[in-house]
């Protein structure tokens, strides 16, 4: 596993040994099993190779210690002063669409404003768990009310590719090839607008009705978290591109 991570993130053994402190020797012995890892020693490992928590976890296992993250539910009462952070900012991004998602960007929270992307939905994307991926790129979903859907499609599969590969999360790899998978009859997923000088954003160009509506996105995490539930969620915020935009949500 350690080998893993080390390939997964390009670093040589003697690279590794020298930002841990210890000696490629050490490190040689560790990925061959002729040494023990300390519990200090795998966390200052996974540390090293930016692991994420919930490997950190398989990790300390493999090598013969208890998890040293806790995996609470996000309404387990230890969380609560989470949630009150996810439901203000929630709140507060109203008239605007946000939504809080985990690693495999499963839906775990959205205001009202986010709504208006399950209008229309067949009732089979919005099963639990609803992927906001799968909901945002399939066909019968965002997908085939998206004007720009080759631009969008081309910018957002790539990241999840490279989730997928840094994280080692199989969720993710498994989402990646069903999206990748996705045809769209009439499109050429080939001609994506070519950025000006004028551009800033890729901006998502929806059809709503007789109106279009235009945003872009921002992302944040919780700095610092111990516990892999938290290290897992993001917001994902919807702002309008324009002024129109804006205009059909505070009227909605």
């Amino acid at each position: 596993m350690l080998r893993s991570w080390r390939q997964r993130r390009r670093v040589s053994q003697l690279d590794l040994a020298i930002e841990a402190e210890v000696s490629a020797r050490h490190i040689s012995f560790l990925e061959t099993g002729r040494a023990r890892p300390s519990r200090e020693m795998v966390r200052r490992l996974a540390e090293e190779l930016e692991v994420p928590l919930r490997q950190r976890n398989a990790l300390l296992t493999a090598a013969g210690f208890a998890p040293m993250y806790p995996e609470r539910e996000v309404r387990a009462p230890e969380l609560g002063v989470v949630r009150q952070a996810l439901d203000r900012i929630l709140a507060g991004h109203e008239p605007y669409p946000a939504v809080v998602v985990d690693a495999a960007w499963n839906l775990v929270a959205a205001n009202a404003a986010a709504g208006m992307f399950m209008d229309g939905v067949p009732a089979e994307l919005l099963k639990e768990p609803v992927n906001v991926m799968r909901l945002s790129l399939h066909p019968q979903g965002m997908g085939g009310r998206l004007l720009n859907l080759a631009e969008v499609r081309a910018h957002l599969l790539p990241p999840i590719r490279r989730q997928a590969e840094t994280s080692g999360d199989p969720r993710l790899a498994e989402l990646y090839e069903e999206l990748a998978s996705y045809t769209y009859p009439g499109v050429d997923l080939n001609v994506a607008h070519v950025p000006g000088p004028a551009d800033i954003l890729v901006p998502l160009r929806i059809a709503a009705g007789d109106r279009v509506l235009s945003m872009f996105t921002t992302i944040a995490t919780f700095g610092t978290p111990l516990d892999v539930t938290v290290s897992e969620l993001a917001i994902e915020t919807f702002w309008p591109s324009d002024e129109e935009t804006a205009a059909a949500f505070r009227r909605s």
